[in-house]
């Protein structure tokens, strides 16, 4: 679902909010029957609409896709490949929900002055950029094509 973020809130702390609210919103949606780990993300774009994503499992384990890349893959499917932030959320409460290696690579795709706020079910984050998750990271610009 791709929601408008407030246009001209002008402030990053009500924006980072929100954006990890709605991460948090999206876990609800999580399909995780075998691992009983729901994870929701939410991902704006530099031009400020939402996507969401959940972690969507399989039985065939290996087919199964985290929530990061649901919502960045319903975001390039719109269209939408420049990206300022992503939050991502569990029900992890002693450490804070960090993307897998193949989430971060993903992400990397799309830059690496990005920023992840990983959260904890209480709403507090720790946020980085792609580049501190993925240092000295294969990118797009690698392949000299």
């Amino acid at each position: 679902m791709c929601t408008p973020a407030d246009p001209g809130s002008g402030q990053r702390s009500e924006e980072t909010e929100k954006l990890i609210k709605k991460s948090h919103e999206a876990k609800a949606c999580s399909y995780s029957p075998y691992s009983k780990f729901p994870v929701g993300a939410a991902l704006l774009t530099e031009d400020g609409k939402i996507f969401t994503g959940c972690n969507i499992e399989n039985s065939s384990l290996t087919v199964g896709i985290c929530a990061e890349r649901v919502a960045i893959h319903k975001a390039v499917s719109e269209g939408c490949t420049k990206f300022k932030s992503i939050a991502v959320a569990s029900d992890k409460k002693e450490n804070f929900i960090t993307p897998c290696g193949a989430c971060r690579q993903v992400m990397r795709e799309f830059g690496t002055k990005w920023e992840v706020h990983m959260t904890k079910p209480d709403m507090s984050h720790k946020t980085m950029t792609v580049e501190e998750l993925l240092p000295l990271s294969f990118g797009p610009e690698d392949l000299e094509i």
